[in-house]
């Protein structure tokens, strides 16, 4: 009878999460079914200008997915990077690049960007993740755009980032 030691599988799941929604959820629920590890990677780019901080990003992040992760018996980590995320991978020790699917045009997209990533780090695999169907309309761009007009973002996101997004956007009068 052999032992074979478990390794910790380490899964990295990168984005701008401004505001995380609940197709960000969606995908972290799959992608702790693949993990013993998930650090989930806020890019931070100069020459966009978030509605969230970094700071706020990564509260939020770890209070929504924090107890997805927990009941799926998966080590959460929420960081911060400003560089290339294969990089951002290297430095977490993660083996797998997460990226979520919303449909057809999300896939060319994120084939390009596997095909860079993979000449640039490869022994990181990019695993894709469909988006339940549920989710699929949902954009973190239509969701700022919906919040700041003053519309009910309340289906496409957790209640802990409503009561946000509604701090940053009150209602307007009628």
């Amino acid at each position: 009878m052999s032992l074979v030691a478990h390794t910790t599988r380490t899964a990295i799941y990168a984005g701008s999460f401004d505001p995380p929604t609940n197709g960000h959820l969606d995908v972290v629920r799959s992608a702790c079914r693949l993990a013993d590890r998930l650090v989930l990677a806020v890019g931070i780019h100069p020459g966009k200008a978030p509605v969230f901080s970094p700071a706020e990003r990564l509260d939020m992040l770890a209070e929504v997915c924090g107890p997805v992760a927990a009941e799926e018996g998966t080590c959460l980590e929420v960081i911060t990077f400003d560089n290339l995320v294969v990089e951002a991978a290297q430095r977490a020790g993660a083996g797998l690049l997460i990226r979520g699917l919303r449909d057809g045009t999300d896939l060319d997209y994120e084939m390009q960007m596997a095909g860079m990533n993979g000449t640039l780090a490869p022994a990181i695999q990019t695993v894709f993740l469909p988006a339940s169907p549920r989710v699929r309309p949902i954009t973190a761009t239509l969701v700022r755009q919906i919040a700041a007009m003053g519309g009910d973002v309340s289906a496409f996101v957790p209640a802990a980032v409503l009561c946000r997004l509604q701090a940053k956007f009150p209602k307007r009068p009628a």
